[in-house]
């Protein structure tokens, strides 16, 4: 071969190379950003696997940070949601039992509204001023952590269903506060 084809040859192996290196390095950037991040959170560990895997779509962003941790916790309290529906149609429930479970749902069909809304919010450039925007935002979020306690609080003289929806909400609150908690960082650097 000639020196030319070996000099082309290294060209393009170092080149291919460095793009791999630069690749690896953005990743690793992109993750350490959401595990750093997710250290503020009131359950980082939670916040961090919930979206780790997003780490490419997320990047270095605190807003898409906080609009994932939004989208994350609203597909599961909408998951959740459907899962109460489906428990509230077995039978065996006491009268109090089923008024909790109805309540629970309505709190949780609030909550799913909400944290829509919220997203909504923070998805669309709007015309509104941005600090009223991300107040709305913060106080809609709180209120779905209100709502997601209030749903098991339902419960609290039947210690085996306050369990059973228990285990069901406490994935959904706790994702919900590290949602809230991601927001509260953005809202204070977009000041």
């Amino acid at each position: 071969m000639a020196a030319g084809s070996y000099s082309i040859i290294l060209i393009t192996t170092l080149l291919l190379a460095s793009s791999i290196n630069l690749t690896t390095c953005k990743k690793t950037n992109n993750v350490e950003f959401i595990r750093t991040s997710c250290g503020f959170t009131t359950y980082p560990t939670l916040c961090f696997n919930s979206l780790s895997e997003r780490a490419g779509a997320i990047q270095t962003s605190p807003k898409l940070l906080a609009q994932t941790a939004l989208s994350v916790t609203l597909d599961t309290t909408r998951t959740t949601s459907s899962s109460m529906v489906k428990l509230s149609k077995v039978h065996g429930m006491t009268p109090r039992e089923v008024a909790a479970m109805k309540d629970c749902i309505e709190v949780l069909s609030d909550s799913v509204y909400e944290l829509q809304r919220s997203l909504e919010e923070m998805v669309q450039p709007g015309s509104k001023d941005s600090r009223l925007v991300m107040s709305d935002i913060q106080t809609w979020v709180s209120s779905a952590i209100t709502d997601e306690d209030t749903c098991s609080e339902g419960f609290k003289n039947d210690p085996k269903m306050k369990s059973v929806v228990r285990g069901k909400i406490v994935n959904v609150a706790h994702l919900t506060s590290n949602a809230l908690a991601l927001i509260n960082s953005y809202a204070s650097l977009s000041r």
